[in-house]
């Protein structure tokens, strides 16, 4: 290969895909790999979906962008479609869910400073990940990936994660809060889900001292969990979430999402986007939005999830190394007692896709659609390659 001109960001596995269908992927040289992935839980409705391709390639054909300088009546439909699910207020649209929790950030500080606070202090928990900005990397726990990039924005207060007792003390005890937010299924973090009795308890404490609650659904949100939102099997409601992901069906797209508390803070002027709420991004959102509601994806996941967390739980039972499998719906953790990197290499030999997080986890979060015959494969494959892993590992 001719040396790269791309800046040496990331560190791409030896693989180039240039064909999907469901959720399988084709290489360059006709190679076939099950994607246990789905782009970092992007594809919810699967690779080339015929009607998300149809309609984009009708979008194409008639508009792609004209700013927000006018009225986009697809944001519209995309925005009370998600109201309608979430019972919220209403919907700011951008490109990502690092620029979702930078609007939810700047947000979070006006609230504050309405109420008369000269400094606005966010309680974020430890293992959170909410971006790789500045501010969202000062709201993020993972100390790897906050290497070498400070000085980092002041008053974001870092508990342990879930910890009530330490968010109630801090409500005694530290001025100027206005704010608590957390990913209910911390996916960077490990794939770490906070119980729905710690979701109730953190939700009363926020109305207790009116404080915002933000929940970041970047990667847990629209159907992955087995509810349109991971929030909904807790029974709550937050005041802000943050959306992005499989939002889009693998089209670049955020969304900032408010009830009714929070729904005036920014007023015209406040915020914005160039590209944000574009047509192209609305008609992918709109379109994958219908599909998962068309097909019942929200319980296809609920009932895979369950199926696959069964059966990697029975296959792995009596394999030396794999500590625990967690997660929700699918959203599924495979818990190695060691780095677990080069399972991605290996993974690649028998043909099957996932990722690695917070070091020694394997990530399982393949599109909402999968079969049952598919989700017996990925049991299969991703079992083989973890005790090939673990064997090579003994020697």
């Amino acid at each position: 290969m001719t040396k790269s001109h791309l800046l040496p960001i990331f560190s791409p596995l030896p693989v180039c895909f240039v064909k999907g269908e469901g959720v399988w992927l084709t290489d360059t040289q006709g190679n076939v790999y099950l994607d246990g992935f789905a782009g970092i839980a992007v594809n919810a409705v699967g690779h080339n979906h015929p009607r998300l391709t149809a309609a984009l390639q009708k979008q194409v054909s008639e508009l792609i962008h004209v700013s927000n300088y006018f009225r986009i009546d697809l944001q519209e439909e995309v925005a009370a479609k998600i109201c309608e699910k979430s019972g919220m207020r209403g919907c700011f649209f951008c490109n990502s869910g690092l620029e979702a929790n930078e609007a939810a950030i700047k947000l979070a500080r006006k609230y504050g400073h309405l109420k008369g606070f000269v400094e606005p202090r966010i309680i974020v928990f430890d293992h959170a990940f909410h971006g790789r900005s500045i501010a969202t990397l000062s709201a993020t726990g993972n100390p790897n990936v906050r290497r070498d990039f400070g000085p980092y924005l002041p008053d974001f207060i870092r508990v342990p994660t879930g910890d009530v007792k330490a968010i109630e003390k801090l409500a005694e005890t530290t001025p100027g809060i206005c704010a608590v937010m957390f990913e209910p299924v911390q996916g960077e973090g490990g794939i770490l889900a906070i119980d729905d009795e710690t979701m109730r308890a953190i939700r009363e404490l926020c109305d207790r001292h009116d404080w915002l609650l933000i929940l970041d659904e970047v990667q847990c949100g629209i159907g992955r969990t087995g509810k349109w939102f991971a929030y909904q099997h807790s029974g709550i409601l937050p005041d802000v979430m943050t959306l992005a992901k499989a939002l889009g069906g693998g089209v670049p797209i955020g969304a900032l999402v408010c009830n009714e508390k929070a729904y005036g803070v920014f007023t015209p002027g406040n915020h914005g986007s160039t590209f944000g709420g574009n047509p192209l991004a609305m008609r992918a959102a709109l379109t994958t939005l219908q599909i998962i509601e068309d097909e019942q994806l929200i319980t296809n996941a609920e009932r895979m999830g369950g199926y696959l967390m069964k059966g990697f739980r029975e296959i792995f039972k009596d394999v030396p190394g794999v500590v625990d499998v967690r997660g929700r719906g699918l959203m599924i953790g495979i818990v190695l007692d060691r780095p677990a990197h080069p399972c991605l290499a290996i993974g690649l030999k028998h043909r099957v896709l996932f990722s690695v997080t917070a070091g020694s986890v394997i990530r399982i979060v393949p599109a909402l659609n999968i079969a049952r015959r598919e989700a017996d494969e990925l049991i299969r494959r991703v079992a083989a390659v973890v005790k090939e892993f673990m064997a090579a590992a003994e020697h």
